[in-house]
């Protein structure tokens, strides 16, 4: 993708339907390796992009869903405790009939050992000697066993870890609803997005090779550090206008007439200046018009849209502003259906 509007067409033929703004804000994400945080309302399609440019990019997709009390060890890695437990077990294991072995034949009974099954079995033996002997030998080997057990084979990177850490090309990186976490994790954020490494104190210093493609979202629950955003190219991300979001609808549900199609845009983008708690977002357009094409609708009215309008709102105190009754003039979605109709 080597221009800005080679940006949106790629997007655009995957499905996504990006602003030039947007496509702008992407492609120097790509071609100068910083990220991208994406700030909006949800359901405007913020998450979406990161999965669709990953598509397009063809490379791997890592996600970290952030939520409080998220700490970098989580997000990092994590040792194997499990793994690391039942190796520690076979090692004693090996020991201890290692040092019953030992026993018997210093007694005399090693003559029954002549198969040569016992010179493998020793030899395993060696990888542990215990403490019993109480010399040098058993101290190193306790150091061996404990290099070991912090080696890559016990490690379990998680994505921050796993984007730095990647064979193969650089996978895009999406760290999702970072509002959500707190401001600690956003200081160790600033400065992993600043050098792309990390220091595993078993391990040493893991540098990334290619900086992977990092996507941050925001739903602004909170406001997040400048200085967060400063390392970052920032892009808003609205509610989409009129003629884009019906196109974004029939590609998206192409077995809902083009009317309805018309008509659920309109209504919704009604909604959207009514004094919701919680407005709708594309996403909600896409399950409600894919609703409607289910139960083969072929004009709004009222009494469907009270029917489905749980595919669009979420919460209870929304459902009672735009359906209770007002005299004569009925509720108040009976009027904004009425106002789409005439759209």
């Amino acid at each position: 993708m080597n221009s800005p509007s080679q940006v949106q067409e790629t997007l655009t033929a995957h499905g996504y339907y990006p602003s030039s703004a947007l496509a702008t804000a992407l492609f120097l994400t790509i071609r100068l390796e910083r990220p991208l945080f994406l700030e909006g309302e949800p359901g405007v399609g913020k998450t979406e992009l990161a999965k669709v440019i990953a598509s397009a990019l063809g490379r791997p997709l890592l996600r970290l869903q952030c939520y409080e009390g998220l700490d970098r060890q989580a997000a990092l890695y994590e040792w194997n405790y499990q793994k690391q437990l039942l190796h520690i077990r076979v090692a004693e294991a090996v020991s201890e009939a290692g040092t019953a072995n030992s026993r018997e034949m210093g007694n005399g009974g090693g003559a029954g050992n002549r198969d040569g099954a016992s010179n493998g079995f020793n030899s395993d033996i060696n990888l542990l000697d215990t403490g019993d002997t109480r010399d040098n030998r058993g101290a190193l080997s306790r150091g061996s066993l404990e290099s070991e057990l912090f080696s890559e084979e016990f490690l379990l990177k998680r994505p921050l870890l796993a984007a730095i850490d990647f064979e193969g090309p650089a996978p895009v990186l999406l760290i999702d609803e970072v509002d959500r976490a707190d401001e600690a994790f956003e200081a160790f954020l600033l400065e992993l997005l600043g050098e792309f490494q990390v220091t595993i104190p078993e391990l040493g210093t893991i540098k990334a090779k290619d900086r992977p493609v990092v996507i941050l979202t925001s739903n602004r629950t909170r406001e997040v550090h400048d200085a967060l955003k400063r390392r970052c190219f920032y892009q808003w991300i609205d509610y989409p206008e009129f003629d884009r979001e019906l196109e974004i609808l029939l590609a998206k549900v192409p077995e809902v007439a083009a009317e309805i199609a018309h008509s659920a845009v309109a209504l919704v983008q009604r909604l959207r200046e009514e004094p919701l708690f919680k407005r709708p977002g594309v996403a909600e357009t896409v399950h409600w018009a894919e609703a409607l094409a289910a139960l083969g609708t072929k004009k709004l009215h009222p009494e469907i849209v009270e029917q489905t309008l749980g595919c669009l709102l979420k919460y209870k105190d929304d459902f009672d502003f735009l359906t209770q009754r007002k005299g004569e003039a009925g509720s108040r979605i009976s009027t904004l259906v009425t106002e789409a109709e005439r759209q």
